[in-house]
């Protein structure tokens, strides 16, 4: 050809193995088929598979239509195989065999082994780790391995086992376990001497504001009814999560508007301090989620019960006076 390019005919590619081995008879007729057989009884075979009589019977038409052979004859003391039956039965039930221990491996595998959790950074950081010290990692069933995500991690694909999120608590398919409603505060660098209001209100008004991307309608909010009228910093700093905030203002950079629960910790070692006695609910809450298959899971239920409990603990707020409604749900905060 003039353009320099060749042709040629495709021959059509020879069958894979995986190819040959894809069945071509329904899965469920050959169950109902080497329950039949291994019982040697159509009622028997039906109270295995909780499925009617006629059921099963009408299974296995299927399956000898299908393989255009008789695969089992009923004669006057019950049910008989022929010789192509006699040949299908045993592999059927090593197959189903080898499948039913594959799956009992894995789920007990999954069962004993360490629990797969995903969370927020900044809730892994800030409120998690420090209580990790009162962790009863010596008992069965505590065992966990945790990784960090700004992203929703999809449970049911299997990429974790549970997670907490930040929201109301109304993700579809899954439970959903409240750990703690949150509230909202403004956080600054550890003083020896706390300032007065004044002076507080003027190291403010030379300083960067480091505020979360996801915290911008809570600032609006929590500065508009501070007591004393709002606030004016200097600039404000948008970073990705109040993690990093948190973090500035620890290091003296500036002041950070945080969740009072993530900041508790800080607050009372001594790294970060808290202005003003103003806080407002943040509109969603940290809950612990995972599929319903999963709720009576041994290690499950010990995980959730013992957030809830350090949930529940001293060094974070109650319940704020007048609570408002959750406006929005949002990644990490």
């Amino acid at each position: 050809m003039d353009d320099g390019l060749y042709s040629a005919r495709l021959e059509p590619e020879p069958p894979t193995a995986h190819a040959q081995h894809r069945l071509n008879v329904p899965l469920n007729a050959l169950r109902a088929f080497e329950a039949a057989a291994r019982h040697l009884s159509i009622k028997q075979a039906a109270l295995e598979l909780a499925v009617t009589p006629s059921a099963v019977s009408h299974q296995l038409r299927i399956l000898e239509e299908a393989l255009g052979v008789t695969l089992m004859q009923r004669l006057a003391g019950g049910l008989v195989l022929t010789e192509a039956g006699a040949r299908l039965a045993p592999e059927l039930t090593g197959g189903f065999g080898r499948i039913a221990g594959a799956v009992a491996g894995l789920r007990q595998e999954r069962g004993s082994g360490p629990l797969r959790l995903s969370m927020l950074p900044t809730f892994a950081s800030h409120w998690l780790l420090p209580r990790l010290a009162r962790h009863p990692l010596e008992r069965a069933g505590f065992d966990l391995l945790i990784s960090t995500t700004q992203d929703a991690v999809d449970l049911a694909s299997g990429a974790a086992d549970v997670a907490v999120r930040h929201g109301r608590g109304n993700w579809r398919g899954l439970r959903a376990d409240l750990l703690f409603e949150e509230h909202v505060g403004l956080f600054g660098p550890a003083t020896a001497d706390p300032p007065d209001l004044e002076e507080i209100r003027a190291r403010i008004g030379r300083a960067t504001l480091f505020l979360s991307r996801h915290r911008r309608e809570n600032y609006v909010r929590w500065n508009d009814t501070l007591p004393g009228g709002p606030i004016r910093p200097a600039s404000v700093m948008t970073v990705d999560s109040a993690g990093l905030s948190l973090r500035a203002a620890m290091d003296g950079a500036g002041f950070a508007l945080a969740g009072v629960e993530m900041a508790a910790y800080d607050v009372g070692a001594g790294r970060l301090s808290e202005p003003f006695a103003h806080r407002i609910a943040a509109g969603g809450g940290y809950y612990l989620v995972y599929p319903e298959a999963l709720a009576r899971d041994r290690r499950v239920r010990n995980l959730s019960r013992w957030m809830a409990d350090a949930a529940g603990e001293g060094g974070e707020p109650g319940a704020m006076p007048s609570r408002e409604r959750p406006h929005s749900s949002s990644p990490d905060q």
